[in-house]
């Protein structure tokens, strides 16, 4: 035995290639292999198997290698008393087990076998039903079991031992009402549903008033892009990369490396580390990969959620999410540099978007900046962080009953002073709202000598409809390092007509705003005006004349 035997049981099915693992989760031992090596680490083997015993014990059923690998991992210290791992990121498909294997954990942490006083467990989830699953769980076990009815005192809404005075209580979104909390584990349901981090302040910010706070996190992948899931899994890779070598989270990422792989059912496990214990999961998943190929709209699920690689739906998206996600490149310095501006907005009580468009070599680059009219009434719906982004400077908030149309113009008179701008694109139907302002700014259609306004149709978008694919696909497009722009065009949709011919829509009217992609595709109508700011002039060329 090198560190514990329930640590080295999973290390070496890992190394051993016994189970199919991904690189993560290689790199994920060999970070636990280098850490528990410090000579300054103590492991608690006796504690360790203490809790693998009673959970067999209380809740009936043997826990998997995997399993007994993170209760093992819970029971290392530093020589100072304080954890080596106290956040347990574990992101695995559907059917795994997560929610069972922390409804144990949460017991067991309660109870004198761990022997805190008061480590109190709070459960979080978006939703009621989320988040007393696992509460639930722990509940029934307790039910059960006569000698477990008289340790804890237990009601549908709190569970405690009485001789720890330790709680376990589920607790839903409403971030607002959680002031008082004394937690010593909190452990966040499903954090792929968080669209920001509300929850997640609250929470942790009551963590540090007990000894050897712990989180764990547990999820599959989502539908929620740039959310709080994103964030943590970009974290995570630093992590594993070792270019955060002072974190004390641990990432455990099930999924498969290619969306080829899901073709061979050996390689399932990649996701689903438990799969192989679970007959009738592999009845069931095989089941669900058959219907997928007769009912396409299966396929996402799939994928999504028992893979854990998230897919849109292909009949409808812009672009994959990481080709979204690549559109994070450096911006050069485009000063002086030629570009076509583009407006779009549904009505100025609402979103409204303006951007300026550059070709730079195959790269086309989007500098955008949007207003959110604060009497807007779907604000309710949209759970982005949109007052971070304005903090970020990629929105502003307007105060009063709609944004004027001299705001958008004018912060497009103050980019003219930077850059060359010959025309400017926006929707044929939104243009008489602003064609006044736009003229004191001077962008106008049909005044004496100056005609730098187009107005665009749908049919501009279709022709333009596939380079704005083949520009995604092959990261040519560039929004620097702006979420706002990422946020807007994963709510995006094409929309195919009979004859085959694309325009762009919403996916939800109300909460997924696409103003900013729909700026950047009315600039995208006009690119092919667009010189390249790439080239540069060899000076060297030109012969020298003295006189």
């Amino acid at each position: 035995m090198i560190f514990n035997k329930y640590i080295d049981e999973y290390i070496e099915q890992v190394e051993s290639e016994i189970v199919k693992t991904n690189k993560d989760i290689r790199k994920a031992i060999k970070l636990v292999k280098r850490k528990l090596s410090q000579p300054n680490v103590i492991i608690e083997s006796e504690k360790i198997e203490k809790a693998v015993v009673k959970i067999e014990e209380y809740f009936k059923y043997k826990l998997l290698p995997w399993e007994k690998f993170i209760i093992g991992l819970i029971h290392c210290y530093y020589e100072d008393g304080t954890l080596v791992w106290d956040t347990f990121l574990l992101y695995m498909g559907r059917g795994g087990g997560k929610n069972g294997f922390i409804s144990a954990v949460s017991w067991y942490l309660t109870t004198g076998f761990h022997g805190i006083k008061e480590y109190n467990v709070d459960i979080v989830a978006n939703s009621e039903n989320q988040a007393k699953t696992s509460f639930e769980d722990v509940y029934n076990v307790i039910d059960n079991d006569k000698k477990l009815k008289k340790a804890f005192y237990y009601t549908k809404e709190k569970i405690v031992y009485r001789k720890t005075k330790s709680y376990i209580k589920y607790n839903t979104s409403n971030a607002r009402t959680k002031d008082g909390l004394r937690p010593a584990c909190i452990i966040f349901d499903e954090i792929h549903e968080y669209e920001n981090y509300d929850n997640i302040k609250v929470f942790k910010s009551a963590l540090g008033k007990k000894k050897n706070c712990r989180t764990f996190m547990i999820t599959t992948d989502g539908y929620v892009r740039g959310g709080v899931l994103d964030d943590y899994l970009e974290m995570s890779h630093l992590i594993l990369d070792g270019e955060n070598k002072t974190s004390r989270m641990l990432p455990l990422l099930y999924h498969l490396e290619d969306k080829e792989e899901v073709k061979n059912k050996g390689l399932w496990e990649k996701a689903n580390p438990s799969l192989r214990y679970f007959k009738d999961l592999q009845i069931v998943m095989e089941q669900e990969f058959q219907d997928m190929k007769y009912q396409p709209q299966l396929y996402t699920e799939f994928m999504t959620k028992r893979m854990n690689v998230p897919e849109g739906n292909k009949d409808i998206e812009v672009t994959s999410w990481e080709n979204i996600l690549a559109t994070n490149q450096e911006i050069p310095d485009l000063t002086g540099c030629t570009c076509i501006a583009g407006i779009d907005y549904m009505k100025t009580t609402d979103f409204l978007c303006a951007g300026l468009l550059f070709k730079y070599g195959e790269k086309y680059i989007w500098l955008s900046h949007s207003w959110v009219c604060e009497s807007c009434n779907d604000l309710i719906r949209i759970k982005a962080p949109l007052k971070e982004w304005e903090k970020k400077g990629f929105l502003t908030f307007v105060k009063g009953v709609e944004i004027s149309p001299s705001v958008p113009a004018a912060w497009l008179q103050q980019q003219a002073e930077k850059y060359n701008i010959t025309t400017l694109w926006m929707d044929n139907y939104r243009y008489t709202l602003l064609a006044r302002a736009l003229k004191e700014a001077g962008f106008d259609t049909d005044r004496k000598g100056v005609n730098n306004i187009r107005l665009e149709r749908p049919s501009n978008e279709m022709l333009i409809a596939p380079i704005v694919t083949s520009a995604f696909a092959n990261h040519n497009v560039i929004y620097g390092d702006n979420p706002l722009m990422r946020w807007y065009t994963n709510n995006s949709c094409m929309i195919t007509s009979q004859a085959g011919n694309i325009t762009y829509g919403k996916i939800e009217p109300k909460s997924r705003k696409t103003d900013g992609f729909k700026a950047f595709i009315a600039a995208m109508c006009g690119s092919n005006e667009l010189p390249d700011s790439a080239e540069k002039f060899e000076f060297n060329n030109f012969g020298v004349y003295t006189y």
